[in-house]
């Protein structure tokens, strides 16, 4: 039910850092509340009028005593100005692979991306002002690091092939315990503009802009890189259970006949200063009232509030792949001779929740094609399935992350849990689908909303640790 998008945030802004002499070579040990979880490299090399960036991630984290390894690779070549000319990205996740290839061509970003063992190429115009890692590294130079300077730049991410602001901020300089000993180091805050939750970021960086240390907040811990030399960053991992913050517990029981209705959750941050930021659905009503959210579930759509689907709901993508024929024959075989919509998204839930066998927190992302191979995998492989042979059929649809209701979970009694779902155009609404558990009920509540790809997928959970659900009222039971 939980995986980390954050392995590809760490790529992304030790890549928003300018140095004036950086390092060929640099070494970071991952520390996840305190504990070691991995390493991080990062190479710069000079090739005539070229500079290649590579940044390396590996890391394995626990969850409830399944172990889930987390690789990233982003390699990007720029003219010695920071022009952008091509990048490539890995992500390993439990033994998934995805890569994805770009090049400039007349401003045109010509993509290869391959997964599952299918390849999809594609074009696309390239984000205006957008920048990797050697551009922003000058950018970042051009600014300097007098206390009180603010700059932003445009970061393009290769794995998620988008771009997103990064404000920057330098503090006055301070001292810092690390690895090699204490240094003198400048602070430099960013915010990373994420669409609905924008993400706050510390870097420690020496007077020719060199990061040495690097925090983020996770679920109410906190992610930290240190440099540190080569040995230190591949010493054995000490491993960091977090599973358990990612719980948001109940304030009461509920009870089936209230889920089968409508439910209404106080919700509100346990920082100051925390926003929270919900989408609206057609199942979802989101009020703001002072520092608390009021959220509104009804286990059946009838708000009409969201706009119609758009043409991207119902075409194949690289995590959705509804034309690959393994996925047509199955969602032949799941919708048999079901004519209507409703009956035939019905029946992919239903065929879904027995046609994958081994439930499992092992898989780290598996995209549909993959799970389609290999049927075994939590809530997040159902969902990604369950979308994609909708779509084959004609259907649109889309991917849910959020919060799950379950009496008892790890060990807990009365838990909100991290969770996936599928949301189909039926009847001219946005209805939900659950193949992980019983079916859609007011018991889940939405944090984010895209289109399988897991960098989106991930932009709700940030809210993990950071919210607390104050209250749960009924507004009425189904009548049977």
């Amino acid at each position: 039910m939980f995986r980390l998008r954050s392995g590809l945030i760490v790529l992304l802004l030790l890549s928003t850092f300018a140095q004036a002499a950086p390092p060929a070579d640099q070494w970071f040990t991952v520390l996840l509340d305190g504990r070691k979880i991995g390493s991080f490299e990062s190479k710069r090399e000079v090739r005539g009028k070229r500079v290649v960036t590579t940044q390396t991630l590996d890391v394995v984290i626990d969850r409830a005593g399944s172990h889930v390894a987390l690789g990233s690779m982003e390699s990007s070549t720029e003219t010695s100005s920071g022009k952008p000319l091509a990048f490539s990205s890995v992500s390993r996740l439990s033994g998934s692979e995805t890569r994805i290839d770009g090049s400039m061509r007349n401003g045109m970003l010509d993509i290869s991306t391959r997964n599952a063992g299918a390849t999809q190429r594609r074009r696309m115009a390239w984000p205006s002002g957008a920048l990797l890692p050697e551009g922003q590294r000058l950018a970042g130079l051009r600014a300097g690091l007098a206390p009180g300077t603010r700059y932003r730049t445009l970061s393009f991410q290769p794995s998620s092939l988008d771009a997103v602001s990064v404000d920057n901020v330098v503090h006055a300089a301070e001292d810092v315990d690390l690895p090699g000993g204490r240094m003198v180091l400048s602070p430099v805050e960013q915010t990373i503009d994420f669409p609905g939750t924008p993400m706050k970021t510390r870097a420690w960086v020496d007077k020719d802009q060199t990061i040495h240390r690097l925090a983020m907040p996770l679920m109410g811990v906190e992610l930290t890189l240190l440099a540190c030399d080569r040995a230190c960053a591949t010493a054995p991992n000490q491993g960091s259970d977090v599973f358990e913050r990612t719980l948001m517990r109940s304030p009461r029981p509920l009870l089936p006949g209230e889920l089968a209705g409508a439910m209404r959750y106080t919700l509100a941050p346990r920082g100051a200063g925390e926003t929270l930021s919900l989408p609206q659905t057609d199942e979802q009503r989101v009020e703001r009232r002072g520092d608390e959210w009021l959220v509104t579930i009804e286990r059946k759509a009838t708000l009409r509030s969201e706009a119609k689907p758009k043409p991207a709901d119902f075409k194949p993508n690289d995590w959705l792949q509804s034309e690959a024929p393994e996925i047509v024959r199955l969602a032949r075989r799941a919708a048999g001779d079901a004519m209507s919509p409703r009956e035939r998204m019905q029946r992919v839930e239903a065929f879904v929740r027995g046609f994958i066998r081994t439930k499992s927190l092992d898989v780290g992302y598996a995209s549909a094609l993959e799970v389609a191979r290999k049927p075994e995998g939590d809530c997040t492989e159902h969902a990604v399935l369950v979308a994609a042979l909708g779509r084959s059929l004609g259907i649109a649809t889309r991917v849910v992350d959020g919060l799950a209701y379950a009496p008892g979970f790890a060990g807990k009694d009365q838990v909100f849990v991290p969770h996936a779902w599928a949301q189909a155009w039926i009847d001219g609404r946005w209805q939900s689908f659950d193949a992980a558990l019983r079916g859609f009920d007011a018991g889940h509540i939405a944090l984010s909303v895209g289109d399988g790809d897991p960098w989106r997928f991930y932009s709700g959970l940030d809210m993990l640790g950071r919210i607390d659900l104050r209250k749960a009222d009924a507004l009425g039971e189904a009548k049977h």
